[in-house]
């Protein structure tokens, strides 16, 4: 008898006792449902304790229930109570939102039916605290309490993994590890293509066979869930599996082939009741990026009203020490891969510019000037381009915008940086986040230049208004002691 067979056997008699994570959903709303009643309930009996005074004890009532519904109603609509798996990531996602729009529209009926006058402020002063507390502190002992229920077998799914060759299952067991839910309980993963697949267990995950012995293992209660992971198969055959597979009482789901092949980082959305998957998005827009924009302009009229001496002075000196321009413009690459002419203090002899930027700027390179050295090092040279920034082709912080001839190890940048392009879907920065993790001035090698590209798009892809604050006060400490700017 095979093993994975025993397995079943031995697993089928807890079946009864077991519940799917789904049921967290449903536990999720009834906690909070004990919240209002239970704050309800403490704040009454306080308030007659501390407080003493008559109130109106069913328009109370009535009102605390008129908040609940509101509250379940937003909270509903937009699937907040989804993300009760376990973990606690985005349990109480908007809670504090969600409870203070329903607050406000409380409001409003209260006053709609003419009953403000009625209304006992006290007891509501003393409600509220209480209920959000509760809120918050229900949702602790909640995560506390289904991890135990998941890591005890109470609840949870039993899952395998169906791959189309080691490296496909391999990653699967890689996200899923990421994820740390700890109601998946992977058992082990399959193939029915025996004369191919590689038998020996996949890190602690045991190979449990065919489709046939898949089937048999939900036959006896021991499995719960089957992941298929095929990026390449036809049609023909997935139906071929999922005909088998329909023969047991477990979840069917695939994996699409675009969250294996593309990318890991990935958003599901939807167009109308059409679900989509969003592999790349506009990473600031609405909302974010009207914030983004004010705070770009201000900070960056403040830092020319601020500088404006410092400013003044780099100028004169420029001037002074040799003949030309102060100012040297330069077209690089900007936002949405559009060419921009980037301000900087002149650092450079006037005949032994490079306009294109085809040409790096070395340690102890004869071009820069006596005062150019000195601008490059504190990164006095980039500070025009505030200017840029006011007139909205740059802002402060962003990936910084690169000459158009740009090179590494001989090769252009965009050929030799596969996902490069991706980096112009935001505007270009005066500092960025590779410049704060010591990626600032001459790249010499393949793996530098990789490395500044990356963190360029994870900056895009996890930006906030706190983020760019935090690279802002870095990069006025590195100023100091940047062993790659010169």
């Amino acid at each position: 008898m095979k093993p994975q067979l025993n397995l079943s056997r031995q697993m089928s008699g807890t079946k009864s006792v077991r519940l799917t994570s789904n049921v967290l959903r449903s536990i999720g709303i009834v906690n909070d449902i004990v919240c209002f009643a239970l704050s309800y309930l403490i704040a009454r009996a306080l308030y007659a304790a501390f407080v003493g005074y008559y109130y109106d004890a069913q328009l109370q009532a009535t009102s605390t229930i008129i908040l609940a519904v509101n509250f379940f109603l937003i909270r509903i609509s937009r699937d907040a109570y989804s993300g009760y798996r376990g973990l606690g990531d985005d349990m109480g996602s908007g809670t504090l939102l969600d409870f203070m729009v329903a607050l406000v529209l409380t409001a409003l009926i209260i006053v709609r039916f003419d009953k403000l006058s009625e209304f006992s402020q006290g007891m509501s002063l003393m409600f509220v605290p209480i209920c959000l507390t509760m809120l918050f502190i229900s949702r602790i002992a909640f995560r506390g309490a289904a991890r135990a229920m998941a890591v005890s077998g109470m609840i949870g799914q039993r899952v395998i993994v169906y791959g189309a060759d080691r490296g496909t299952t391999t990653k699967v067991l890689d996200l899923l590890e990421i994820e740390n839910l700890p109601h998946v309980k992977v058992i082990g993963f399959a193939d029915d293509r025996v004369e191919r697949v590689d038998k020996n267990a996949i890190g602690s995950t045991p190979y449990m066979g065919e489709l046939d012995d898949v089937v048999a293992l939900a036959h006896g209660g021991g499995l719960d869930q089957i992941i298929i992971a095929l990026p390449l198969v036809s049609q023909d055959r997935l139906d071929t599996i999922v005909e088998k597979l329909s023969a047991g009482a477990i979840d069917i789901c695939i994996i699409p082939r675009e969250f294996l092949v593309l990318r890991s980082r990935y958003r599901i959305n939807y167009i109308g009741s059409l679900p989509v998957l969003n592999v790349w998005q506009l990473p600031v827009k609405d909302l974010q990026g009207i914030t983004k924009e004010v705070q770009d302009r201000v900070l960056a009229a403040i830092g020319l009203v601020v500088l404006s001496p410092l400013l003044l002075l780099t100028a004169i000196a420029i001037k002074l020490e040799s003949k030309g321009p102060i100012l040297f413009r330069q077209i690089r690459f900007g936002f949405n891969n559009q060419p921009i002419s980037v301000l900087k203090f002149r650092s450079m002899y006037v005949d032994r510019q490079d306009e294109s930027g085809g040409e790096r700027t070395r340690r102890d390179d004869p071009r820069v000037t006596r005062i150019g050295r000195i601008i490059r090092r504190l990164s006095i040279d980039e500070l025009p381009q505030l200017i840029n920034v006011l007139r909205g082709e740059m802002s402060i912080v962003g990936p910084r915008p690169h000459a158009t001839e740009m090179r590494v190890v001989g090769a252009f940048y965009h050929d030799a940086v596969r996902g490069y392009a991706a980096r112009h879907r935001m505007k270009p920065g005066i500092t960025g986040l590779a410049q704060v993790r010591g990626l600032r001035g001459e790249i010499d090698t393949m793996e530098r230049a990789m490395k500044r590209v990356e963190y360029d798009i994870y900056y895009i892809e996890n930006w906030s208004p706190l983020l760019d604050l935090r690279i802002i006060v870095e990069t006025m400490f590195k100023l100091l002691w940047d062993r790659y700017a010169y």
